[in-house]
């Protein structure tokens, strides 16, 4: 076994080598922004066409070749309900494929600082409210997308062990529902705030009388500005050293129904809500528990109403080539 490298929480080389997988998806490309308003100056980044993840060769090869000293994999197949209750095979292979190449490329190439993004998804359907991080694996699932997350769980059990094995100080993160730029507005891919952002739009735009969601809409959720994120991540790296997944939220969850009032007025939707209860609600409650980032010195600092309205400004200026 390595011994424990002497870590000590500090600020990252502004010069240094920084790769973010996944930076153009909605998580990395926040990270990438963050990291140029921080004066990181040789950032490294690669599409999927340049660069598969699943090819463990390939993977090698780029570490070989670019030698990051930090990396965030933000890299990930994600989805909403549909996605994930449609295509668990995908979900979960792609998944663990993408992880353990990059994890195991960065171990071998001398990676000194690795945050590994998850969700919130990742606890147990019906854990203790708000969710602390020790209730990993203590309980079931939520099936619609237990895939997904039993690949997330592996990631933090990979992390835990390279630092058991290996002593390298890495971290893992794991995020409440984020939305903001950069989102996927896709009808059957995207997540339910997107998705609503694109329902509402549309409707206003066609002066459509009526919208109807899924579900009840009596579910809590939690919603996270991704440049909050961002900011959260970067804090992280240089303020937290511990083997346990660190919960990044806001600590205030809201309705389903609330939360579609919020995005109709945002957008200027003036029709009527209704519900169809025959569709899934998934997790009934899911907030997170973020005492230990606010004792790690970092809290969020985006309002809930004002994230959605400059998203829905992002939107609406970047229709023409957004995702979905």
């Amino acid at each position: 076994m390595a011994p424990h490298l002497d870590f000590v929480p500090t600020l990252l080389d502004r010069s240094a080598t920084f790769y973010v997988a996944g930076h153009r998806g909605l998580v990395g490309s926040a990270i990438w922004r963050n990291l140029q308003n921080e004066g990181f100056t040789n950032l490294v980044g690669r599409t999927s066409a340049e660069l598969d993840l699943k090819n463990r060769d390939a993977v090698f090869a780029f570490f070989s070749e670019s030698k990051p000293r930090y990396v965030v994999l933000a890299a990930a197949k994600v989805g909403g309900i549909l996605a994930n209750n449609t295509y668990p095979v995908d979900f979960l292979s792609d998944n663990l494929r993408i992880q353990v190449n990059v994890l195991d490329a960065a171990r071998e190439h001398g990676v000194e600082r690795l945050l590994f993004l998850g969700s919130s998804c990742i606890y147990p359907k019906l854990a203790e409210q708000p969710i602390r991080e020790d209730s990993l694996l203590t309980g079931h699932l939520e099936p619609t997308n237990d895939a997904y997350a039993i690949a997330k769980i592996a990631g933090i059990m990979q992390i835990q062990a390279i630092r058991r094995q290996y002593g390298l100080p890495w971290i893992s993160a794991m995020p409440t529902n984020l939305y903001g730029p950069g989102d996927n507005f896709s009808p059957n891919g995207s997540h339910v705030l997107p998705a609503l952002i694109r329902r509402y739009d549309e409707a206003a735009r066609a002066g459509a009388e009526t919208v109807t969601n899924w579900g009840t809409g009596s579910p809590r959720r939690e919603f996270l500005h991704v440049d909050d994120m961002a900011a959260a991540c970067l804090h992280l790296l240089e303020n937290y050293d511990g083997p346990s997944q660190v919960n990044v939220g806001t600590g205030a969850d809201i309705t389903i129904k609330e939360l579609a009032s919020m995005v109709a007025e945002a957008v200027g939707y003036q029709g009527d809500i209704q519900w169809d209860a025959s569709k899934p609600d998934g997790t009934p409650r899911k907030l997170l528990d973020v005492s230990a980032l606010t004792k790690a010195g970092w809290s969020a600092s985006i309002e809930l109403r004002e994230g959605i309205q400059t998203t829905v400004e992002w939107y609406r200026e970047n229709l023409a080539t957004i995702r979905g």
